[in-house]
């Protein structure tokens, strides 16, 4: 637990991760500014009943605004004075950047330009953001490792949070602004998003519908518990990232780390399951068979991720381990008791 309260910044807190990353910082004593602007990309019902639960506690404090209104920014960090920004907020989704892709621009590369300035301006003491697994495009070298380059996205979402990594290293350099990016990997678990495959697929198999099944089914995702990636965050908000003496630029430069107080991390579950596998341990929970309809691999889509945590591990001692089976157990049921009864 924190000696001293300190004032955190969390986007997107009305969001899947800044919901349960707002909800163990404030276990920890910390006060939590939780900013989101509920847009309706999935159901703003569900972001309320998040938010719902997180004003129960008196060192919440909400802010409605979008993080691509500069004006409302600036006065954000000037008034909150924050000592820890996590950057969370983001049009999130793959398939979605290929039907709106200026929602991306507006808020990944904007509203980050704005979170940036803020910590610039206020000499905020650590922003950690979230970056995406998405970054690895093009990558066929398993596991994916935050050493190794990423400069072939294959959507325009995975190229906004390629775009977060170069804008958080420029203001590291110029400002040495410490800052931190996490590469999440697919991550599930109770008050998860609408949009992702296997709340989409529950709701489906529930309601006797076919499933979309892209790739025909050859598939591999490395599925991480929420409880793990939240875990990993709050080690990390702790591991203020200092420059590498060792760093040196040219052809075998590690995009890693820098000159600069700049890090990247991967935080995944390390051990890919096949899509078909993850869809038999839905319908053995929900003891129902699912109707499968197989499509082709899905424009921006990849075959696999599939993560190398042993920076991790080595920097703050922590490996994502929570097995599938127990992960979806407990998404389950929450999801039943939240939607079925």
């Amino acid at each position: 637990m924190a000696n001293v309260v300190r004032n955190m910044l969390v986007t997107g807190a009305a969001g899947f991760i800044g919901f349960h990353l707002s909800m163990q910082l404030l276990a920890q004593g910390e006060f939590v500014v939780g900013l989101d602007n509920l847009n309706s990309y999935y159901d703003v019902k569900l972001k309320e009943a998040r938010l719902s639960i997180l004003k129960k506690n008196r060192n919440f404090q909400f802010i409605k605004t979008n993080l691509a209104d500069r004006e409302a920014m600036a006065k954000l960090f000037n008034e909150y004075k924050f000592d820890i920004v996590v950057n969370l907020a983001a049009q999130a989704g793959v398939r979605y950047s290929l039907i709106n892709p200026h929602a991306y621009i507006e808020s990944n590369i904007v509203g980050f330009m704005n979170i940036l300035e803020g910590c610039r301006h206020q000499q905020v003491r650590h922003l950690i953001f979230a970056s995406s697994s998405s970054v690895y495009g093009a990558n066929t070298k398993t596991p994916f490792s935050i050493h190794d380059n990423v400069d072939h996205p294959l959507s325009l979402y995975a190229a906004t949070k390629k775009a977060n990594e170069l804008m958080a290293h420029t203001y590291a350099a110029l400002y040495q602004l410490p800052c931190t990016g996490l590469r999440f990997f697919t991550v599930y678990g109770p008050w998860g998003r609408p949009d992702m495959a296997y709340f989409l697929f529950t709701k489906a198999i529930l309601e006797d519908r076919p499933i979309d099944v892209f790739n025909e089914g050859r598939m591999k995702r490395d599925f991480t518990y929420i409880d793990d990636i939240v875990e990993g965050v709050v080690r990390l908000i702790e591991h203020i990232p200092t420059p590498n003496p060792a760093w040196q630029s040219g052809s075998h430069s590690d995009p890693s780390c820098s000159f600069a107080p700049y890090r990247l991390y991967n935080i995944g579950n390390n051990h890919p399951v096949a899509l078909m596998e993850f869809i038999e341990i839905l319908e053995g929970y929900l003891g129902k068979k699912a109707r499968k309809n197989f499509l082709p691999l899905q424009a921006g889509d990849v075959p696999i991720n599939f993560a190398d945590v042993d920076d991790l591990m080595k920097d703050v001692g922590f490996r994502p381990a929570t097995p599938i089976e127990e992960g979806i157990k407990r998404f389950i049921a929450w999801y039943l008791n939240y939607y079925c009864c």
